[in-house]
């Protein structure tokens, strides 16, 4: 699968359960032991360095606005793996290495809070992922839907910023 899979693990090792079970879920699907990186994630830096890195991202359940770290750095979701009720790792790669896996796309916008707005775009066009507010008084907001077109003709038509695919799967 890669030849360099890195695990980025801001939290506590000792005694951590997750830890421990993303790196044996890690090494039986790659067959190699990841390296760690605990300090701030440069995916752009790892992926300048190493094409064809692969880089897992554990998301928690009360996590909000852990995709934002994608956004412009030219890397994209490709897969997911559920770890335990409360981690699932993220596997990203270089957008350039990157093969469709499904039809579920992750689509990132900035819109205004209005509930007629969540209303239209909790149904078949896109359901939200994750959100984040911002200082500005907007959200950040990420989308699982199926057709980007559709998506981004709604985003734009409501006065809201589409900001990117950050992934499939």
């Amino acid at each position: 699968m890669s030849k360099n899979p890195i695990l980025y693990w801001p939290y506590k090792t000792n005694g951590n359960a997750d830890y421990q079970l993303s790196r044996k879920v890690i090494n039986n699907e790659t067959g190699l032991m990841p390296e760690v990186v605990s300090e701030d994630l440069d995916l752009s830096g790892i992926f300048e360095q190493n094409e064809d890195a692969l880089v897992f991202y554990p998301v928690f359940c009360e996590s909000t606005g852990w995709w934002g770290e994608l956004l412009g750095s030219n890397a994209v979701i490709i897969d997911k793996m559920i770890i335990s009720p409360e981690c699932q790792l993220m596997v990203i790669s270089a957008e350039s290495h990157a093969k469709s896996h499904g039809t579920h796309q992750l689509l990132a916008a900035e819109i205004k809070p209005a509930s007629g707005f969540f209303k239209k775009m909790n149904s078949s066009i896109a359901t939200v992922s994750d959100m984040l507010a911002t200082d500005a008084g907007t959200i950040l907001a990420l989308f699982s839907g199926k057709n980007q077109n559709q998506f981004i003709n709604i985003i734009e038509s409501t006065g809201n910023s589409y900001l990117g695919c950050i992934g499939q799967f």
